[in-house]
């Protein structure tokens, strides 16, 4: 069974792109364009499949990135996140929230790589 990621942004060109890369390499792929939606999912249990790592953005209208993971590990203290920014002043946000950091551009290679790294973890 392939491992589930929920890809969070609000960019919906990025999302697709991420997407593919992900799907080709994979993996099943759960896209979300609003962190709030996606905070209301882990809160309903309403995913088709449990979630094994999750990507977000860090800037995304209505809550950054480092506000949608600091209420997510109220629920999922220990569930892997990926974040993705092109600020790379914005790590600092996520100090003590257990993530891994990454600035953009993110090249496909990189981006599996991390994926696996996190997954093998």
């Amino acid at each position: 069974m392939p491992k589930t990621v929920l890809l969070i942004d609000d960019n919906a060109v990025q999302a697709a792109t991420r997407q593919t890369i992900l799907k080709r390499a994979g993996y099943f792929v759960i896209p979300v364009l609003n962190p709030q939606r996606a905070l209301e999912q882990f809160q309903a249990n309403d995913f088709p499949a449990p979630i094994d790592l999750v990507i977000t953005d860090h800037i995304m209208p209505g809550m950054s990135g480092s506000e949608f993971i600091t209420e997510l590990r109220k629920q999922e203290k220990n569930l892997p996140v990926l974040v993705i920014s092109g600020l790379e002043e914005a790590e600092e946000r996520y100090e003590n929230l257990n993530v891994t950091f990454r600035l953009k551009p993110v090249m496909p290679d990189y981006l599996l790589s991390t994926v696996e790294k996190i997954l093998a973890a």
